[in-house]
């Protein structure tokens, strides 16, 4: 199949452009929104950047739709609507703002383009009026178990912390750097000190990802003070790399992770209590980071990911996309806190 779609959440298309299909991407010269194409990742081959007026001639068999302003890009470029001409799905990869939960979603009065949410939680907090729905939880391609928790430190992964502040619990950082010093990873990083001080926050920046794989993997634990966002894939990804995981119950959080692969709660004390005792305690980091893995490794692996689009575009193309129910998410988590796959 050859499937169209704009880059435009990095972390997400790290997993979806491993599939069997290929992926067409527009780039224009600016390397903007609407025309970044792999923007200069490592992707297979079946990645591949076209020009958008290169597009009307592409025999294109489904469009995934990220933004509502696609759907009129995509009938100016392809001379076909999607939803209408050509099968297509909208993904919502975010939770929903302002009136929660009476928010209604964009693409909720048609019955045309299903809607795929990434969380059960972004499924059920959105109104999706009369569209088709479904869930296709995420996916991560496993960079392996490099678990080493050597620095007696939190790892935090955060992108522009100081624009999303609360959202993005930046406000909480400095409450957890009392117990201990936090590695601050992601983009926008460098402006946190000019406005929590820079006592006990260690800013790592905007790694390529295999490098912070390496170095998050260094931390004792990982934090994600998260308010209201989708489930972040640096949790799930500090999950497979063997991270335990101290994380507030919000949103997706609590589905996530299991008991024994880290705490999680809504009292920061609670959280600073889990985390003095993973400071104290490296044997009793390990065993819960390995439950993490584990779980992660369950519930949001590369193959079942895979495995779940795949089933929604062979009902996208058999016209039963709008009737088939949802299919069935990842089996039970495991609650132990023994061993482990590494």
């Amino acid at each position: 199949m050859k499937i169209l779609l704009w880059h435009v959440h990095g972390g997400w298309m790290e997993a979806f452009v491993r599939g069997g299909h290929e992926y067409l991407l527009p780039a224009t010269p600016a390397r903007d929104g609407w025309g970044l194409g792999r923007g200069g990742r490592p992707w297979p081959g079946s990645a591949v950047e076209l020009a958008p007026d290169e597009l009307r001639g592409q025999q294109i068999d489904v469009v995934v739709l990220q933004r509502v302003e696609e759907i009129e890009a995509c009938t100016r470029l392809l001379g076909r609507r999607p939803g209408r001409d050509v099968p297509a799905v909208f993904l919502e990869h975010n939770t929903p703002r302002g009136r929660v939960p009476e928010t209604r979603h964009p693409l909720a009065g048609q019955t045309e383009i299903p809607i795929v949410h990434v969380t059960q939680f972004n499924s059920l907090f959105w109104d999706n009026g009369e569209a088709p729905v479904r869930v296709i939880e995420h996916g991560i391609p496993d960079p392996g178990y490099l678990y080493t928790g050597d620095r007696p430190h939190l790892g935090v992964v955060v992108n522009e912390p100081v624009r999303r502040g609360r959202v993005a619990g930046t406000d909480l950082l400095p409450v957890f750097a009392r117990t201990a010093p936090l590695e601050v990873f992601g983009l926008g990083t460098e402006r946190l000190p000019a406005l929590l001080g820079p006592d006990r926050l260690l800013i790592r920046g905007d790694l390529p990802v295999a490098r912070l794989h390496r170095e998050l993997a260094g931390c004792r634990a990982y934090l994600h003070p998260m308010r209201w966002t989708s489930l972040g894939l640096s949790l799930l990804e500090a999950m497979h790399l063997g991270l335990p995981v101290l994380a507030l119950a919000t949103t997706e959080a609590v589905r996530a992770v299991p008991p024994g692969a880290g705490t999680v709660s809504n009292d920061p004390d609670e959280l600073r209590r889990a985390a003095q005792l993973f400071l104290a305690d490296p044997e009793q980091a390990r065993a819960c980071g390995r439950t993490a893995r584990r779980a992660a490794l369950a519930r949001y692996g590369l193959h079942r990911f895979l495995s779940d689009w795949d089933g929604l575009f062979a009902d996208l193309l058999t016209g039963t996309a709008s009737t088939a129910p949802p299919r069935a998410a990842a089996g039970p988590m495991p609650a132990s806190t023994g061993g482990g796959q590494q």
